[in-house]
C-alpha cells in the first residue's frame, strides 16, 4: 500500500465518530433481515447471500473499501475500513467476498492492463463474476513454488493440464485466478504464471470434497486440454510469483478478523447469561464463564494488537511477524470460542447431528446445535488455511531473529 491510497497522507481530517455513525445507519436500515439473521445463527452464507449484500453496497458506492477512488472503491483509509468491518460484524450483515476484492482485484490494478482493468474490475466491483483461487495442489500446498500444473503457450492461447484442490467456492465461481507452471528453467518460482481462468471452459472438471463439518465449502479442479486467450496472463510470462507475493501482502492484514470474533464471543455471552438465569451458575457454567473471560482478555488483546498494526501499516512502518502473529493469534482464538460454544449446548446431540447433518431450515428444535456444530467443525480448519501456524511461526522467527 502506498500512503495516496489513505485519506490521512492527502491531510484530510476524518471524522471517524461521525463515519461510524453513518455506517451504523446505513447497515441498519439497508441490510435485509433475511440475511442478518442468517449470518445471525452461523449459517452458511453462499454466492446468492454475499451477491445480496454486494449489490446493495455498490448501489451505495460502498462495493470495495480497499480499492482507491481511481478504480470505482471508496478510498477509505485502514481506520475507516476497520470501522466498517466493526459496524459490519456488530449488525450481523455479510462479510465482504474476499477473492474478488480483496485478492485478484488489488492484483489486476496493480499488474493489469488498462484492458484487462476495463475488462475484470467493474464486474467483482458489482458482484457479476465471482472468482476462486486455483494455487494449492496434492504435494503442493504450503510449498506452493512446488505446483506442477502446465500450461503451453499456443498460438494466442494457453493450453493448461493438471489438478488444483482446496479450491474454495469453485462451484459457485465464473472465474478462476491460478497460478501454473510456464517453465521448468532455472527456480521453480520463476517458472509460475498467474492466469485468469474461466470456470465454464471445456475441460474444466469440479468435485466436490466433502469435509468434516458437511458443508459444501471446497473443490477439486482438474483441467485437461483447457484453452484460455493469452489476454487473461496477468504480468509477463514467469512473473506469477510476484503476483502471489503481493496478493498475500495485501491479505496480511484483515480488518475483519477480530470484530467478527468479537462478535461471536458477544453470542457466546448471550447464551451462558440465558443459561444461568434458566437453570442457575452450575460448575460447568461456572466453568464456562472463566473460559469466556480469558477468550474476552485474548480478544481483546487481538483488537490492540490490529489497532496498532493498522497504525503501522498507515506508516510504512508494520512488519510482516506483526501480521502472522495477529493471523496466528485470531485462528486460535476462533477455535477456542467456537470450542466454548459447542460445550455449551451441543454435545449431548452431537451423536444424533454427526451423521446427517445438513443446515437446518429452522423448523426443529435442533436447528441451534446444528448451526454450532457445523461451526465447531468448520473451524478446525482455521489454522491452516491461509497459511498453516507453522508457516506463520517461520515467518515470525524468520523476521525476529532473522533465521
Amino acid at each position: 500500500m502506498t500512503d495516496s491510497n489513505f485519506n490521512l497522507a492527502n491531510k484530510v481530517a476524518i471524522d471517524y465518530v461521525k463515519f461510524r455513525h453513518e455506517l451504523t445507519e446505513f447497515m441498519r436500515t439497508h441490510c435485509p433481515e433475511s440475511l442478518r439473521n442468517k449470518v445471525c445463527s452461523n449459517q452458511k452464507i453462499g454466492r446468492a447471500d454475499y451477491a445480496e449484500w454486494q449489490k446493495i453496497l455498490h448501489q451505495k458506492g460502498w462495493s470495495a473499501p480497499n480499492w482507491p477512488i481511481s478504480e470505482g472503491g471508496t478510498g477509505w483509509d485502514l481506520r475507516q475500513r476497520y470501522l466498517f468491518e466493526e459496524v459490519s460484524a456488530e449488525l450481523d450483515c455479510p462479510p465482504l467476498y474476499h477473492h474478488g476484492l480483496g485478492h485478484i482485484g488489488p492484483v489486476i490494478m496493480h499488474f493489469g492492463t488498462p484492458e484487462q482493468k476495463a475488462r475484470f474490475l467493474p464486474r467483482i466491483l458489482d458482484g457479476t463474476e465471482w472468482w476462486c483461487q486455483g494455487y494449492s495442489e496434492p504435494g503442493a500446498g504450503s510449498d506452493l513454488a512446488s505446483l506442477r500444473t502446465s500450461a503451453v503457450l499456443e498460438g494466442d492461447e494457453y493450453v493448461i493440464n493438471g489438478q488444483k484442490i482446496w479450491t474454495s467456492h469453485a462451484h459457485e465461481a465464473d472465474m478462476m485466478y491460478t497460478l501454473v507452471r510456464t517453465s521448468t528453467e532455472g527456480r521453480k518460482q520463476a517458472g509460475i504464471t498467474l492466469l485468469l481462468v474461466p470456470v465454464n471452459s471445456p475441460g474444466i472438471e469440479i468435485k466436490p470434497i466433502r469435509t468434516i463439518d458437511q458443508w459444501h465449502h471446497v473443490n477439486e479442479v482438474f483441467l485437461t486440454n483447457v484453452r484460455v486467450p493469452a489476454f487473461n496472463r496477468i504480468s509477463e510470462e514467469g512473473g506469477g510469483w510476484a503476483c502471489a507475493k503481493f496478493l498475500l501482502d495485501r491479505e496480511r492484514l484483515s480488518p475483519a478478523m477480530v470484530p467478527r470474533l468479537l462478535r461471536q464471543l458477544q453470542q457466546v455471552e448471550e447464551l451462558i447469561k440465558s443459561k444461568i438465569k434458566s437453570a442457575g451458575a452450575s460448575p460447568s457454567l461456572q466453568s464456562a464463564i472463566s473460559r469466556l473471560l480469558h477468550a474476552k482478555a485474548s480478544a481483546m488483546g487481538a483488537k490492540e494488537m490490529l489497532l496498532s498494526a493498522i497504525t503501522e501499516e498507515m506508516s510504512g512502518t508494520l512488519r510482516s511477524s506483526k501480521s502472522s502473529a495477529l493471523k496466528l493469534h485470531c485462528t486460535e482464538l476462533s477455535q477456542q470460542i467456537s470450542s466454548l460454544a459447542y460445550d455449551l449446548v451441543a454435545p449431548q446431540y452431537a451423536q444424533r447431528l454427526i451423521p446427517q447433518i445438513p443446515a437446518s431450515d429452522g423448523s426443529d428444535d435442533l436447528d441451534l446445535e446444528r448451526q454450532l456444530l457445523h461451526t465447531y467443525l468448520f473451524y478446525r480448519s482455521r489454522t491452516i488455511a491461509g497459511g498453516t501456524s507453522e508457516v506463520q511461526k517461520n515467518v515470525i522467527a524468520r523476521d525476529i531473529f532473522g533465521v
